[in-house]
């Protein structure tokens, strides 16, 4: 896998945790949610409120458990494929102790204000190309 242009830790809460001492299968997801918040302001001035994107996917792949134990985990996050509507953004979710937990992907569409797909704006693709100059 390529290199990641960003990455942020996230602390264990004792809520994300299920009857086995493990971080729940659906907390991922809200693991990648932080991240690509994180991600998104780093790479855009556009505030959230203003991004109108929608999520279109998300797929997750389990490798080890999280337990309360490891200390947090560190998201990492790299744009994977532009659209002309759609961005698509890949993950991989790393306990403390540098194991790959999951790998992730979402794809987020710019939505119009009619509710339909609306290309992105060009500064934010110029936005992720400086950000992330290798993504071809």
């Amino acid at each position: 896998m390529s290199e990641f242009a960003f990455t942020t830790s996230i602390p264990i809460r004792y809520r994300d945790l299920d009857p086995w001492d493990h971080v729940n299968n659906a907390v991922y997801a809200t693991y990648l949610e932080e991240a690509r918040t994180e991600y998104l302001d780093t790479v855009f001035e556009t505030p959230m409120e203003a991004r109108d994107f929608v999520l279109a996917n998300l797929e997750l792949d389990y490798r080890a458990p999280i337990t309360y134990d490891s200390g947090g985990v560190e998201i990492a996050v790299r744009a994977a494929e532009l659209g002309s509507s759609s961005l698509t953004l890949s993950y991989e979710v790393r306990r403390s102790d540098g194991v790959v937990s999951a790998t992730g992907e979402t794809t987020q569409v710019h939505m119009g204000e009619d509710g339909t797909p609306t290309p992105l704006p060009e500064e934010w693709r110029t936005a992720i190309a400086e950000f992330e100059p290798d993504l071809s």
